[in-house]
């Protein structure tokens, strides 16, 4: 714990003060970042070292899994609906982001039996469960099902009234992401094809080639 109190004091002695003005800034204005950035509790993960974002900028709900719970609470309450809502309802973000990554757990469990105790576990992960392809766990495999799963959150958040009816307005986007973490690579959903591609394929293509996904 002595390592994380001198990285708060470094925090406090050098990072706070190049920023002073902005978070200032940002409590007398409020908040008005333009993302909602759904992506894994995975410690790997880092959404802004990967979106070079500053203070204000992204709204981020994380979870096991980057998973996505149904908006009629079938699933029980969950604190990423309400984030959802917040962000779609309070703060009027224009982009919906759901960021899966190579290597996750949490799809893995879904091959595996969960320890006996964790059943809140158990049951969350189901939230992943029509991903699974019936085939036998192997890399190749736990890839196309991270991906796979990253499209059926997409689509479960079209099941949130307020998030339809923004995205069929034209106010609100859905981008899928997926994060190679071995090879500093996100992938980018292509709306037309289905598939993730590299981002390079994204820069330059004429139109929003990430817009509403309900795939």
């Amino acid at each position: 714990m002595d390592e994380f109190l001198a990285r708060l004091a470094r925090f406090e002695r050098t990072f706070f003060p190049r920023y002073e003005q902005t978070y200032r800034r940002l409590v007398q204005e409020g908040q008005h970042p333009k993302a909602l950035f759904i992506g894994c509790s995975d410690s790997r993960i880092v959404p802004h070292v990967l979106m070079n974002a500053g203070p204000g900028e992204l709204f981020i709900a994380r979870n096991v899994g980057n998973l996505v719970p149904p908006w009629d609470m079938s699933a029980g309450f969950h604190g990423t609906a309400a984030a959802i809502e917040f962000a779609v309802l309070q703060l009027q973000v224009h982009n919906i982001i759901v960021c899966g990554h190579s290597h996750c757990g949490a799809i893995r469990g879904l091959y595996e039996e969960p320890p006996p105790a964790a059943r809140h576990l158990r049951a969350w992960l189901d939230l992943a469960r029509d991903a699974v392809l019936p085939v036998r766990e192997s890399p190749e495999a736990l890839r196309r099902v991270e991906q796979r799963s990253i499209l059926l959150q997409l689509e479960r958040l079209m099941s949130y009234p307020m998030v339809a009816q923004r995205v069929q307005a034209g106010q609100l986007f859905l981008h899928g992401w997926y994060y190679v973490i071995e090879d500093g690579q996100v992938l980018v959903l292509d709306t037309e094809s289905g598939r993730f591609e590299p981002l390079s394929h994204q820069i330059g293509a004429a139109g929003d080639a990430t817009a509403p996904a309900t795939a």
